[in-house]
């Protein structure tokens, strides 16, 4: 598909480096048409999370409901749900619905530490990664779905995750970013193998980029694996160019100067890159 139809169903960053907003500048980057509906409005910034406003859940409802009767979605991101009601409304909706492709990144806690989802609410998350067919946690969000402690290692955090396939049935996304070291690798574990990942495993290894401008890093990636996948129909060519895309949006963050705390990567470095060869060329 050239040109895929990619809802976000996510909470708000006013800053526009995670949530919703990042999520829309992802699917554009990566060759998608992008959608919205909004869990939640978080009043937060790159320093950190202020507070959080949750509408009606029959108005989260009303959201899904305006977007699927009117549009054919072809993938569908889940980021912040904050709570057990609207994990509910939004695990209905999937059943209706039956979207053909689903990507959960699991939001449980912000870069700055702020809790994003109810404690209560894990079981139902649990129970959602079910209808997905990738979730992608970050280390510490992998250790409370399995209920163990953060993975120290590469090799703990692999096992953490085909545990988590196994018992969901979904592909699990391994991310080596919270890791020490200069290395970051990525890896692609399905135990369900149910031909989706050749082997049930595709690790794509990775250097750190040297930035501290990493806000917003797990919605950007799941949103453009959502939205690669769509195009691709192969999950192992999504993650090699969605990581690809975001190790050079992560080079290009300093290049922003977005607030004071962790800024966001430049989502559309590449764009802007051309626009300013093209206004060179055009001076000259």
């Amino acid at each position: 598909m050239s040109i895929p139809r990619v809802l976000s169903i996510a909470g708000t960053d006013p800053t526009g480096g995670a949530g919703i907003q990042a999520d829309l500048k992802s699917i554009a980057a990566n060759g998608g048409y992008g959608m919205a509906v909004v869990t939640a409005l978080v009043a937060q910034n790159t320093c950190g999370v202020r507070s959080v406003h949750t509408p009606p859940a029959a108005f989260l409802g009303e959201q899904l409901d305006a977007v699927s009767d009117d549009v054919e979605i072809d993938a569908v991101k889940i980021g912040m749900l904050g709570d057990a009601t609207t994990v509910a409304v939004v695990d209905g909706w999937l059943a209706r619905i039956r979207p053909p492709l689903v990507v959960l990144d699991p939001v449980m806690v912000a870069t700055s530490g702020d809790r994003l989802l109810d404690a209560r609410a894990e079981d139902a998350v649990r129970r959602l990664i079910e209808r997905c067919d990738l979730v992608t946690p970050n280390l510490s969000e992998l250790g409370v779905l399995v209920r163990e402690p953060t993975a120290a290692t590469w090799a703990e955090a692999l096992d953490q995750a085909r545990r988590l396939s196994e018992s969901s049935g979904a592909i699990v996304l391994a991310k080596g970013g919270h890791l020490a070291g200069d290395d970051c690798p990525d890896a692609l574990v399905d135990v369900a193998s149910r031909g989706r990942i050749p082997g049930g495993l595709a690790e794509v290894p990775g250097i750190r980029a040297a930035t501290r401008n990493t806000h917003g890093t797990g919605c950007s990636l799941s949103s453009a694996l959502a939205t690669q996948r769509a195009r691709t129909d192969d999950w192992v060519a999504a993650l090699v160019a969605s990581k690809a895309w975001l190790v050079d949006s992560l080079r290009s963050a300093d290049d922003l100067r977005v607030g004071r705390g962790n800024g966001p990567i430049s989502h559309f470095h590449s764009l802007w890159a051309d626009a300013a060869a093209t206004s060179s060329r055009a001076a000259r």
